[in-house]
């Protein structure tokens, strides 16, 4: 009898109650399959079938497949599952376990989901970006008669409680047997067997199917006549069916993180852990989610030690430092996933908001909503007829909109495989001499075998589902529908060469990187690249491969809206020059360049910034038309009735580029004419007005003519004191209201005195300077 049995009648009577219920227990619990039967017994699925959602395909149908057998009915009939791309239900299933997509799809076509009566959300503490959107749009159907159960070995309850509410809990400890937690950082999966192995079947962690082999390899000389298995979601389904079953000796199942939870391996007593996981998250450079090994959190560790000591009590080796830090737990797939699939899903059933468990970050949105914009499926927010076609294919909006194009330009059968390589383990490294398509010379590799194992593995069955999807056709369009179908699912890597010399590139969005080396397309001028990866070395270099020819003429032809045109002017400081440029662009990014006569204005402009900023000089700008500009600016300000405006520092920018209109060189306008530009600023009357209130020199009463020197803050005159004999005043200027400012010299020019009242200096101050003075020039007159 497992744990859960003791809390049936305390799952029944709450769920019965509020409806909602939350229920925490242990791995090994058995909450995953006695669950649904203990609603089937109950009553709960008279009225609708019991949908139990799983993170992962594989534990879907291996759980699905546990609950047939011991209910002892045929899986697909009253028991069945439902994954992408397969689907084992029929019209009696009661209790069906799906990969949580489906549960999304299912609420799109069906929201009142008729004919379900419980949803049960199991392993919700991994936080799968499907469980978190499902749980968040169950929570707003208007169903008072559903059933929500969320269960997990390891739950923050109260906050799940409160999100739920109002809500029911059940919990349970489970009856989990002592595990001996050890540290072995220098040994590996085999040597740590070797010094811990025991008579019962030991499970062993690693993050995915190539380290899987090798460490079943590693392991055999030390396994001592065990079973060796491997257990991870590409493995066929026989194969997966032998790593849990039974065997008449003992086995070592090497697994990913697969069997963390759901799934029960029987006899389990050694649990070898490399605490490593291939973590999902969301590339935005190749715009799909890859998988990056990475260290798992404390949470998952627990987990996976759990496995020992299901049965009776087991060893934990963990394969790294006891003090080695590690993160309290995973971060939820909502902060690190590509959200446009899930985007896309939302707003074709009307959906803007949700009541997140925890929000997605605004900017992941925000790329998410763009690149549905790019492949045509949404328009300002709203889904497109576009947008709702990708929808019936279950797959990346980018694959979906290739395979759409491929139905239409007649190559499905070569888009499907390019979809299936783009999602598949990496496939880069062949030698790819000189082609239209690295997906050419990839697919040409496939259909000889020539691909790495890992990879063709996983190839051959995803081709074999989007032809499922898209409908196996002949092919009629040849290469060029080909590329054209990559295009329109990667517009944003549209990249074209910078130079023939390098395979330096140049990208939408800004973005600038490099050209695989062995790629096939090196001597394309324009490229789609499907793949760009950051590769970190002394400095972080943006790689582009999987890369596809494309034609510039296909751009307007394919995205006409994100054409432009534009004229780009600049000034050539070598040169000492304005240039100017037609560019033809995709979206931000420059297709082809001719250089023009640049336009007047422009140019005038952009000559005149320099002469500005004192990088050019203009040799007839001289002290007078500063002069000039000076006693304008006096006259604005101490005489606004005149109705003379200032020239500020706008007005001589524009005052320049009246000087260099029609040229574009600096030798065309270093010695043109200023002082008429200048003046002709002002009307003929106010010209006049300037010579008037601001004359270029004073006339004194004794028939001198200082010239006038104006500054920003005035104006003023310097004198010798012999030719101001006579003079008790200066006249001042702008209608009276500015006093000039009388700088007297010496007769050897230099000031003895500078006042804006002379006849004060003549009472005050002349007799003391004239004294000192007379004593040092004795031949100049002295009154």
């Amino acid at each position: 009898m497992l744990p859960i049995h003791d809390l049936e009648r305390d799952i029944v009577a709450r769920l019965r109650e509020s409806r909602r219920l939350v229920l925490s227990a242990p791995t090994g619990s058995g909450k995953s399959t006695q669950l649904p039967q203990m609603l089937l017994r109950h009553g709960f699925l008279d009225r609708g079938q019991a949908v139990i959602l799983q993170p992962r395909r594989l534990a879907a149908r291996l759980l699905a497949a546990r609950v047939a057998s011991e209910l002892g009915v045929p899986l697909g009939r009253e028991v069945g599952y439902q994954v992408r791309f397969e689907n084992v239900t029929s019209a009696a299933t009661k209790i069906r376990f799906v990969t949580e997509g489906i549960l999304l799809r299912q609420m799109i076509d069906d929201p009142a989901l008729a004919g379900v009566s419980t949803l049960v959300f199991d392993e919700f503490h991994e936080r799968h970006l499907y469980g978190d959107v499902t749980l968040a749009r169950t929570l707003e159907l208007a169903r008072p008669d559903l059933n929500v159960v969320v269960m997990s070995a390891t739950l923050d309850v109260d906050r799940l409680e409160a999100y739920l509410a109002p809500c029911a809990r059940v919990s349970s400890d489970g009856r989990q047997f002592a595990v001996d937690i050890r540290y072995e950082p220098k040994e590996d999966a085999a040597g740590a067997f070797a010094k811990h192995g025991n008579d019962g079947d030991a499970l062993v962690f690693m993050p995915g199917a190539y380290e899987i082999m090798r460490t079943i390899d590693a392991l055999r000389p030390v396994a001592k006549g065990r079973v060796l298995l491997p257990l991870h979601g590409e493995l066929p389904p026989r194969d997966q069916d032998a790593a849990v079953g039974r065997h008449d000796r003992p086995k070592i199942v090497v697994a990913t993180n697969v069997a963390e939870t759901s799934i029960t391996i029987d006899g389990v007593t050694l649990v070898i852990d490399s605490g490593l996981a291939r973590i999902a998250r969301h590339d935005p450079n190749r715009g799909i989610n890859t998988l990056l090994v990475e260290k798992i959190s404390r949470a998952s560790a627990d987990q996976r030690a759990g496995r020992a000591g299901r049965t009776a009590p087991g060893v934990c080796v963990r394969l790294w430092p006891e003090r080695e830090p590690r993160a309290a737990r995973e971060l939820p797939e909502v902060k690190r996933l590509d959200l446009s699939e899930v985007v896309l899903t939302l707003r074709a059933a009307g959906v803007r908001t949700l009541r997140w468990l925890d929000p997605p970050d605004e900017g992941a949105l925000a790329h998410a909503e763009e690149l549905l914009a790019g492949l045509g499926a949404l328009k300002d927010g709203a889904v497109t007829g576009m947008g709702r076609r990708m929808l019936a294919f279950p797959v990346h909006p980018r694959h979906a909109r290739m395979l759409i194009a491929a139905q239409e330009l007649g190559c499905v059968r070569e888009a499907a495989l390019v979809a299936a390589l783009v999602q598949g383990r990496d496939v880069r490294g062949l030698d790819h001499g000189q082609e239209t398509s690295d997906f050419r010379v990839l697919a040409r590799a496939h259909d000889e075998g020539r691909l790495p194992a890992h990879a063709g593995r996983q190839v051959r069955p995803l081709f074999e589902q989007f032809l499922r999807i898209a409908g196996d056709r002949p092919s009629t369009g040849g290469d060029e529908a080909l590329r054209k179908c990559v295009l329109l699912g990667f517009p944003d890597r549209v990249a074209r060469r910078l130079d023939e010399g390098t395979l330096r590139c140049e990208l939408v969005g800004g973005r600038r990187g490099t050209l695989a080396r062995e790629s096939a397309v090196r001597a394309s001028p324009l490229l789609v690249a499907a793949e760009v990866r950051e590769v970190e070395g002394k400095k972080v270099d943006t790689i582009l491969s999987l890369a596809t020819a494309i034609e510039p003429s296909w751009l307007a032809e394919l995205f006409p809206a994100d054409m432009n045109e534009r004229t780009f002017v600049d000034y050539d400081s070598a040169a000492r020059r304005v240039i100017a440029h037609r560019q033809k662009r995709f979206r931000d990014l420059v297709i082809e360049a001719r250089e023009i006569e640049p336009p007047a204005d422009a140019a005038a402009k952009l000559l005149a910034n320099e002469v500005i900023e004192g990088r050019l000089r203009l040799a007839e700008w001289d002290d007078g038309v500063e002069q000039w500009i000076l006693r304008v600016n006096l006259l604005a300000k101490a005489c606004p009735e005149l109705g003379i405006a200032a020239i500020g520092e706008p007005e001589r920018r524009e005052l320049v580029a009246h000087v260099c209109h029609g040229a574009v060189a600096f030798k065309e306008i270093k010695g043109r004419p200023v002082k008429p530009v200048v003046r002709a600023w002002l009307s003929g009357a106010q010209q006049d007005l300037v010579e008037k209130h601001a004359p270029e020199r004073l006339r004194l009463s004794n028939g001198r003519t200082p010239k006038v020197a104006y500054s920003a803050e005035g104006a003023a005159v310097a004198v010798r004191i012999q030719d101001l004999y006579d003079v008790p005043s200066v006249p001042p200027i702008a209608m009276g209201r500015v006093a000039p400012l009388v700088q007297i010299l010496a007769p050897n020019n230099r000031p003895v005195q500078v006042t804006q009242d002379l006849a004060g200096f003549w009472r005050e101050h002349y007799p003391r300077v004239k004294k000192e003075l007379a004593r040092k020039y004795p031949k100049h007159e002295w009154r």
